[in-house]
């Protein structure tokens, strides 16, 4: 039987590649479960990696070594593209929420597929962001805090 899915947002998959608080949980979760995430992930986290190049908290032959194994890694996720529904419930999600743009893109991400799913089971929702994790919860996913 294969892995359940899981959205994934970027905060905890970055956990897979750098050590801080929450990393293990981040990981042990990450081999529990298939990831789901949305397409902008990958450019948030190449992103993220190289703001922490910038400032000296990755070095350069680290942060190589890391961003090839984004890429490897993220031909074994589904990404959820930025259809209209999605924007259009991300655009909800910030009215309800007040989240930022990339949380909201992600939230309605993990909404799009629980809903898709048909399975009226709430989507497993794991981050490290404690404003999204609250979000999260209100909008009526499974939240697995992993900051």
């Amino acid at each position: 039987m294969a892995a359940p899915w899981a959205y994934v947002d970027t905060s905890a998959l970055l956990q897979r590649y750098i050590e801080e608080a929450g990393a293990a949980h981040s990981r042990r979760l990450l081999r529990r479960y298939r990831v789901v995430s949305s397409a902008v992930a990958p450019v948030e986290a190449t992103s993220a990696l190289w703001r922490r190049r910038a400032a000296n908290d990755v070095a350069d032959a680290d942060l190589q070594a890391i961003l090839r194994r984004l890429v490897d890694d993220r031909s074994h996720w589904e990404l959820v593209d930025l259809t209209a529904d999605v924007l259009d419930r991300a655009e909800q999600v910030i009215q309800r929420t007040g989240v930022r743009t990339l949380d909201a893109v992600h939230l309605a991400s993990a909404l799009a597929v629980q809903a898709a799913s048909g399975r009226g089971r709430a989507m497993q929702f794991i981050t490290a962001d404690a404003r999204q994790r609250e979000a999260a919860a209100g909008l009526g996913l499974q939240v697995a805090w992993v900051g």
